[in-house]
Parts: structure tokens; C-alpha cells; sequence
């Protein structure tokens, strides 16, 4: 019996383990505040990742990113990572970044500290994001700003929508009932 219960037991640690190394709920960030955001307190919503820049042809999306959001909140949590990778168009602090969001867009979403998408200082959030043998559903390219990825309710990844998706386009309202 104890031999049966230790495998029962070992099972369940394994099982939960292979879980969150699939769920986006495993990892924390920091905030644009410099605080820690784990994102393991959004378990139980659709979370929007987007990689952002203050500085780009799509940067007027924040404003459909928040109506998204303001629409959304009780399912939805939208999470911007302001990256500098991609012509240089998020050269601010997190400061400047972040009054610029809230003063231009009103962003109330969450955003975090600015973060690489790709290369050797790949934020780990990204690298989970954009390789299959980590995230279990697909590998991204990030080749531009405000890609999005969509990950369901237990932090599994959706769908990947590249920077021309809108965020109040068809294919992820429909994601999203």
C-alpha cells in the first residue's frame, strides 16, 4: 500500500511539474514598477502577452490593447513587455515608458521592465514563448513590435498573432468568447 501511494504521490509531482513547465503561470517578472509580477495570480484568465515600443508604427494598438482590456478584465489580462530590439523604438526609461503609456493611451494593463524577445538575453518569459520544446504548442519568430501571443485560462499558449494583428481583430475576439 505504501509502495502504491508513493507512486500515486510521485505521479501527482511529476503530472503538476510537467503542468507548469507548460503554463506561463511558472514565471515572474518585473513589473514597469520594479516590483514583481507573478504571473501564476492570473490563473483562471486569458492572458495577452505583447512585446511593445513607444516609438513604432503600431504603437497606436495600446489604445485597442486597453479597450480590449477595459472590455475584457474579468477574463482577460494584457501584459506589455516594452522592448528596445527592433529599431530602437523603446530607447526611454521604465519611467518615461510608462507616463508616455498612461498619458497618451491611458494603459492601465500591466506592464513589465523592458526585456529583450530575442538573442543571447532573451527574457525566459520569451524563450518560453517562442520555442515549442519549452512551451509544448508552437515555436515564434519575434521579428517586429507588438507581437502577441494569447494563452488560455491554465497559461497555455492559444495562438501567436504577428504585429499587423489588431487587437480588436476577428481572430482574437472570437479566441477570446
Amino acid at each position: 500500500m505504501k509502495i502504491f501511494l508513493a507512486s500515486i504521490l510521485s505521479m501527482a509531482i511529476f503530472t503538476t511539474t510537467m503542468a507548469q513547465k507548460n503554463s506561463i503561470h511558472q514565471f515572474k517578472v518585473t513589473s514597469i514598477d520594479g516590483k514583481t509580477l507573478d504571473l501564476s495570480k492570473f490563473k483562471g484568465k486569458k492572458i495577452l502577452i505583447v512585446n511593445t515600443a513607444s516609438e513604432c508604427g503600431y504603437t497606436p494598438q495600446y489604445e485597442g490593447l486597453q479597450k480590449l482590456y477595459d472590455a475584457n478584465k474579468d477574463k482577460l489580462v494584457i501584459i506589455g513587455f516594452p522592448c528596445n530590439q527592433f529599431g530602437g523604438q523603446e530607447p526611454g526609461s521604465e519611467e518615461s515608458i510608462k507616463e508616455f503609456c498612461k498619458a497618451r493611451f491611458g494603459v492601465t494593463f500591466p506592464l513589465t521592465a523592458k526585456v529583450n524577445v530575442k538573442g543571447d538575453n532573451i527574457s525566459p518569459v520569451y524563450k518560453w514563448l517562442c520555442n515549442k520544446a519549452e512551451n509544448g504548442v508552437l515555436d515564434a519568430t519575434i521579428k517586429w513590435n507588438f507581437n502577441k501571443f494569447l494563452l488560455d485560462e491554465n497559461g497555455i499558449i492559444l495562438a501567436y498573432f504577428p504585429s499587423k494583428t489588431k487587437p480588436d481583430s476577428e481572430e482574437i475576439i472570437n479566441l477570446l468568447k
